[in-house]
């Protein structure tokens, strides 16, 4: 009997919802943190009245810092990602990375309303960002291992809700700008959307072994895998002699 008969049915298309899910939780994230570039510019680069004439504070370039700080994790945490996976299980490599980037957001949301000295608030913000891009590295790559042991039209759900991330964000700053609140609210909701967000990709992702569809392609595979090491561990001889199924 063909095997393909006792495959499990996606009932509800749970795990596709799932995967959608995951698609969303690993770009959502830092597509809110640059829609609220515009707040971090006005904390920092301020200016003050001294003696009848304006005083130009420290210039802090921050966009240019962050596409800096951002992209560089991005490169070598992915390159990484190929190594960790042979030490660090996928779940914790998964669900280590989204608690992280939860925590960093909880963080991001908590200091808008701390007043800091701009050095100091410049110093933690591009902290975050290196963090926040290095761990959302380990995650997407780990997500897209993870999605390619199933059938290939969930790799297209994923991709799907990838996309819709950045339409997301920006219909957040348009309704941010036609509400016309002010910097300190829109950044609010910036970072608190995404806690919420990856909140619910972590729940997600643990309700994903619970399903029997998924339970059969990633126990499948991951069984195949252990094989094959053993396999190659066996004498060319004895290879030879192993019975044909």
């Amino acid at each position: 009997m063909n095997k393909r008969e006792d495959t499990p049915k996606d009932r509800g298309c749970l795990v596709a919802v799932i995967f959608f899910i995951l698609g969303l939780g690993t770009l959502l994230p830092w597509n809110f943190f640059m829609t609220a570039s515009m707040y971090f510019n006005n904390r920092l680069n301020t200016s003050e009245w001294s003696n009848g004439t304006i005083t130009t504070r420290t210039e802090y370039y921050f966009n240019n810092w962050m596409t800096l700080l951002s992209q560089l994790p991005l490169l070598v945490f992915t390159l990484l990602n190929s190594i960790l996976y042979q030490w660090i299980s996928e779940r914790m490599r998964i669900a280590g990375s989204l608690v992280v980037i939860l925590l960093l957001f909880i963080l991001t949301a908590a200091l808008v309303k701390v007043p800091m000295e701009e050095d100091r608030f410049f110093s933690v913000t591009m902290a975050t960002i290196w963090f926040i891009n290095s761990f959302g590295a380990v995650l997407q790559g780990s997500l897209f291992g993870l999605v390619g042991l199933l059938p290939q039209r969930y790799s297209a759900i994923f991709m799907s809700g990838q996309g819709l991330a950045g339409t997301f964000a920006a219909l957040a700053m348009i309704f941010a700008i036609a509400s016309e609140a002010d910097s300190e609210s829109a950044a609010l909701g910036y970072f608190i959307t995404p806690c919420v967000g990856t909140f619910i990709t972590l729940i997600s992702y643990m309700l994903l072994p619970k399903l029997a569809f998924a339970r059969f392609y990633l126990d499948s595979k991951s069984k195949s895998y252990e094989l094959e090491p053993s396999i190659q561990l066996l004498p060319t001889g004895i290879l030879t002699k192993l019975p044909t199924v």
